[in-house]
Formats: C-alpha cells, structure tokens, sequence
C-alpha cells in the first residue's frame, strides 16, 4: 500500500521527525461538525503565521461525514477552502468506505445508517427515519442518494487516500495490522481495525498517526498518536502538529 513512499526501517524511532523545512498538521475525525473544522481551519493559519519554512502540510484522517447533521457541508467546505498555500491530503476513513459501498450494495445499509450514516444521508436529502429497513426502503435511499450525490463528492469519496508518509510517521485513519510491512497492509485493516493495534507495543517502521478510536484528550505513545477526541459530541477536534522532531496539538 504505501511501497511507494516507504523505505524500511528495522529500529525502534526514538525521535520522530518530519522532513526538514516542513510543517505538518494532521486533524482527526470530523464527522459531520462544520463548525469545529472552520475553526480548525482558522487556528491552523493563526498556528502557521510564524512558520518560515518551505513545505506545510495539512492531513485530514477522514470520517469526515456520519454521526454529524451537517455531513455534506463538511465535504463542500473541505473542497470549496483549503487552506491557502497548504498541501491538502484527503484520507478515507471507514464511513467514507461505507459511503462508497452503499452506493453499489445495499446489504450493508442497514448497519452504515445505524452507526451515523442516517445523518450524511439527511444531508443529501434522503430520510432514513426508523429502526429497520426493507431492502426496497434500501434500494430507494440508494437510488436517492446517487441522484442527489454531487459529482465532485462522488469523485471526491473515490479519491480518498488510504495512507500516507512524512519522514517517520506514517497517517492512517484507524491503524495498522501488528507485525505486517506497512506497504503489505490491507485497505480494511487501516481502515477498521481497532483492538489488535490499539494493544500492540510493536514497531510499525514508523510512528502511526491515527484516528477512529475515541479518547478525551490525544494518546501518545511511542509506535502510534491517537487524535480522535470525538468531535462529533465532545465539541472538541483535534490537530497534530508537527515540525522538526517537535509535536503539538491544536485544540477547538
């Protein structure tokens, strides 16, 4: 998955760095909160006004859409404003992936709307009120979402990266399988997994970035930095900052 981008590395990175001349900012879930990435937005400039380097970057973990009433606001905001002379990196998440699978198979409606994805659906203009649905109730939301989903959301959702690599860290939205190369990974584990990666003391090559897991505040370790703080409920979105071999957080 990442053979392009990754050398591999068989030590323990005691200082992780990003390359020099750089500044990287990673932001966690969103989930439909228009209103705390519009902050994000602003504190990240205000954050980036004394930085004198070459080269900033802004990563975005995805689950941008579910759980979040103003889902496809998020999307046209993230299109409509990036951030003026930032490299914009666009990772899928796993609601994204849901998204994109419903389009094409309705099996998995029923699970993707209870989980969040009844309010990305509202916000395109679909209702899935209710606990259940019939598969003609699924084949209907499905082909009301196709004809209210704009194209350059569509294109959007289907350019989603999976990952990527700045200098010893690797971003990822959920995670990385323990003890498999990070260019042999699969798209469903960086994409899902949680208790195998979460519990694992192991060497990744490099240092993970991720989100999907809820904490209250970051979760620093040494193989991996977890910045979902559940924006969606708590208020509160969370940005990585990164330059040199410094870390910092930018809070809304």
């Amino acid at each position: 998955m990442f053979s392009k981008l990754l050398k591999r590395t068989a030590f323990t990175i005691a200082n992780p760095r990003v390359p020099s001349g750089s500044r990287v900012y990673a932001v966690g879930d969103i989930h439909g909160r228009l209103d705390l990435i519009e902050k994000m937005h602003d504190l990240i400039t205000a954050d980036a006004t004394d930085f004198d380097g070459l080269r900033k970057v802004v990563i975005y973990l995805g689950d941008y859409i579910d759980r979040g009433e103003n889902s496809r606001q998020v999307v046209d905001f993230l299109l409509d404003n990036p951030l003026p002379g930032f490299e914009n990196i666009y990772l899928k998440g796993n609601h994204e992936d849901s998204l994109i699978k419903f389009l094409s198979d309705t099996s998995i409606g029923s699970a993707w709307i209870r989980y969040g994805g009844n309010s990305t659906l509202y916000s395109y203009g679909v209702i899935a009120s209710g606990s259940s649905w019939d598969q003609r109730s699924l084949e209907q939301m499905q082909a009301y979402l196709k004809r209210n989903l704009p194209l350059r959301h569509l294109e959007f959702y289907q350019v989603l990266k999976a990952g990527h690599i700045e200098g010893d860290y690797c971003f990822v939205h959920a995670g990385v399988l323990p003890g498999v190369p990070l260019e042999k990974q699969k798209e469903e584990n960086v994409l899902w997994i949680r208790g195998e990666f979460l519990n694992s003391k192991a060497n990744h090559e490099k240092v993970v970035v991720h989100g999907h897991t809820i904490r209250p505040e970051p979760e620093i370790l040494p193989n991996r930095i977890g910045i979902d703080t559940g924006a969606y409920s708590s208020g509160i979105l969370t940005c990585l900052a990164l330059e040199e071999d410094n870390q910092s957080f930018l809070h809304t």
